[in-house]
């Protein structure tokens, strides 16, 4: 059976953790009991591998997907046609990798404390082809959370002395006191480049799209009663090999406002009553590009790249190659680079979160 000419439909991916959640993911799979447990996240349309400590027997991470009614595995589709997957142009530069990776997040707990490298500190030191910038698009707060927030850089950053000390000794409630606690609501968006030093709060369900690694800091040890073994701590290195790391320059509330949030900027008009928006571009970061699409009436619509879509709102029918797909809230596919025009049928509205590779015009 040929995949080409088809939607790639992506089917729940639930990855395991450390700290707990997916209460929400289970609902939207239709969890007769829907509970949170240590697979609070869904990898979507993934090629990397998850790390994680004491589980490195297991693969985690990498998708299946379904195409024409039949499950394939993702990296075998991809390296079997990556110019049609991904376009000629990325093909050439990334081979058959996506060079992104989305995920959904559904932490019932705040997160570990941590940081990630940048790209050029994970190409330089660590000899990986990918740092771990980051972005978060925010869906929806549990109900039982009334201050909802994320962590975001230092704005009074200790010295690098001061750090280790405080990681040594973890004092979280001075790292907490040193960083920007930042209010969330659905609809927001964030990037987080490679360096900064965050936690996501407890109760929110988003979208992370980042770079395609696994490589973390987590400089706070202990979080819902799971204490991280050291190999989960400081990727196999030390501490002191870690401060490197960490983007220790100032961090003001200003500066978070207008360097981590992206309110979304309008792209084009997509017919009378439709139109797409620009959530991160590349004046943000050249990892990634992320677009939203708001579809009150049919139409056709064609991308220059492959990108990944996430239902949001709404519900609508996705029609391509012959087929047609009645998707809602939570559904994903994947949009080859050379598949053309898709159709959308919105019932009566839907939104589309969009996510591209680098590079994407």
């Amino acid at each position: 059976m040929t995949t080409r000419g088809k939607v790639i439909l992506l089917p729940p991916n639930r990855v395991w953790r450390s700290y707990t959640g997916g209460r929400t993911l289970d609902q939207m799979a239709g969890a007769t009991a829907p509970a949170d447990g240590h697979f609070p996240e869904d990898w979507i349309a993934s090629t990397t591998r998850a790390v994680n400590s004491g589980r490195e027997e297991i693969t985690e991470g990498p998708s299946r997907v379904n195409v024409g009614g039949k499950s394939h595995d993702w990296a075998a589709l991809l390296a079997g046609d990556p110019e049609y997957f991904l376009g000629a142009a990325h093909a050439a530069r990334h081979g058959p990798e996506p060079h992104l990776l989305v995920k959904f997040l559904d932490p019932s707990i705040r997160l570990h404390l941590q940081v990630h490298p940048s790209a050029d500190f994970a190409r330089q030191r660590l000899q990986a082809p990918s740092g771990k910038t980051e972005a978060y698009h925010i869906l929806s707060i549990r109900d039982e959370v009334r201050d909802p927030a994320i962590y975001l850089g230092f704005h009074e950053p200790p010295s690098r002395d001061r750090l280790r000390a405080l990681i040594e000794q973890q004092d979280i409630s001075s790292l907490l006191a040193a960083m920007n606690r930042v209010p969330v609501k659905p609809g927001d968006t964030f990037v987080v480049p490679g360096g900064l030093p965050h936690a996501l709060g407890e109760g929110i369900f988003l979208v992370e799209i980042q770079e395609p690694s696994d490589l973390v800091v987590r400089f706070e040890f202990e979080r819902g009663g799971h204490l991280l073994p050291e190999s989960a701590r400081f990727m196999n290195r030390g501490l002191d090999f870690c401060l490197d790391v960490f983007d220790l320059s100032p961090w003001p509330p200003g500066r978070v406002r207008m360097e981590a949030g992206c309110p979304p900027r309008r792209r084009r008009a997509l017919g009378a009553d439709s139109w797409q928006d620009d959530l991160i571009g590349p004046e943000r970061t050249p990892c990634f590009r992320v677009r939203q699409s708001v579809v009150r009436s049919p139409l056709s619509k064609t991308e220059p790249s492959f990108y990944v879509g996430i239902i949001t709102a709404g519900r609508g029918t996705l029609q391509a190659g012959g087929e047609s797909h009645r998707l809602g809230v939570g559904d994903k596919f994947f949009v080859p680079a050379g598949l053309g025009a898709i159709d959308l049928l919105p019932e009566p509205e839907c939104t589309v979160l969009e996510c591209y590779p680098p590079g994407a015009v």
